[in-house]
């Protein structure tokens, strides 16, 4: 569990970290849609997902403090 707690953090903050970036440069070039979506939406979207990544790291990290 404490792997899966891990890679699922990594996974997460990444994807997270990489749609709020294609969020901002679409942002920058003057979009308001990118693929259907909103653009706010999609950073909404990514910042969900790094705040999933944090309470997995969280978790992962009391399981450690269990261990020792």
């Amino acid at each position: 569990m404490n792997e899966l707690l891990l890679w699922l953090g990594r996974v997460a903050g990444l994807g997270g970290a990489l749609l709020c970036l294609v969020a901002l440069a679409a942002r920058a070039t003057g979009r308001f849609w990118l693929a259907g979506f909103q653009l706010g939406t999609l950073l909404q979207a990514g910042t969900a997902a790094m705040a999933f990544a944090a309470l997995c790291f969280l978790a992962w990290l009391v399981e450690n403090a269990r261990k020792h």
